[in-house]
């Protein structure tokens, strides 16, 4: 019993949140599952209890203190003034994992760009790593802010590379991550959409996470497409160099 308590505190991930009244750390599971589903739409009390298996009497606990907190917010239900919808209020901005620490080479990587030719986009992708490398062994994880710096930048960039028809719009974009050394693209699949990115910027030289990590591009991506169709996009990376794989794939497909 006790390994499986360390287990489980080991496993914890706490939620932080950007509010009106400053950061808020998350870490009960049930406030963690609320906000998780709250963040994919807004949710009436029922639908809440409903998703969450909990009591009506611990939902109600946990919204009271989300709202005092800053964090969600209501408004009355327009079916019936009576009851409620809940809605995020706030930013999610990352979590705090306690996972043990990523083994890494950022000394022998430091040492081969010391030996090469002082390619500058080299440097500023050692920064890039070492900057994440760090954020990851403190247990910080920042996708959700990559990933919204991703979606503002796709709508800076999507005039440059905007073509009503569908195969130079991806030309336009395979030569923009060619052309800045951010990866070469390949166009796999048309319906859903699916694109690979080798030798991807992001993250080639990271220790192996386990999971993907290209929360920046799949900003970029989602924003490019959601621009291009005049309609939300969802982008899915299924594979990932941070996952063991050879290159990284995205999936961008209508939004569920």
């Amino acid at each position: 019993m006790k390994d499986t308590n360390q287990k489980k505190s080991h496993d914890t991930q706490i939620g932080l949140f950007a509010t009106s009244k400053g950061i808020r750390a998350i870490d009960s599971p049930v406030k963690s599952k609320i906000l998780s589903m709250l963040r994919k739409g807004e949710l009436s009390f029922d639908q809440i209890v409903t998703s969450s298996g909990k009591a009506k009497s611990t939902v109600s606990v946990h919204l009271k203190k989300l709202v005092d907190d800053g964090i969600i917010g209501s408004k009355p239900d327009p079916q019936d003034a009576r009851k409620k919808i809940f809605f995020i209020k706030s930013e999610y901005i990352g979590e705090l994992a306690r996972d043990k620490k990523q083994e890494d080479n950022l000394e022998s990587y430091v040492s081969s760009y010391v030996l090469s030719d002082g390619d500058p986009f080299e440097f500023f992708r050692l920064m890039f790593k070492t900057i994440r490398v760090g954020l990851i062994n403190q247990g910080i994880n920042i996708d959700p802010i990559l990933h919204d710096a991703g979606i503002k930048v796709g709508k800076a960039l999507y005039e440059r590379v905007a073509d009503p028809e569908m195969s130079k719009f991806l030309g336009n974009i395979a030569q923009f991550w060619e052309t800045h050394y951010l990866g070469n693209v390949e166009v796999k699949n048309l319906e859903p959409l699916i694109i690979n990115v080798s030798e991807c910027y992001e993250c080639r030289h990271l220790p192996y996470l386990g999971r993907p990590a290209c929360a920046f591009d799949a900003g970029i991506l989602e924003s490019l497409f959601s621009s291009y169709y005049n309609d939300k996009r969802a982008v899915t990376e299924t594979k990932c160099y941070a996952m063991g794989d050879k290159y990284c794939c995205f999936v961008i497909d209508k939004n569920k």
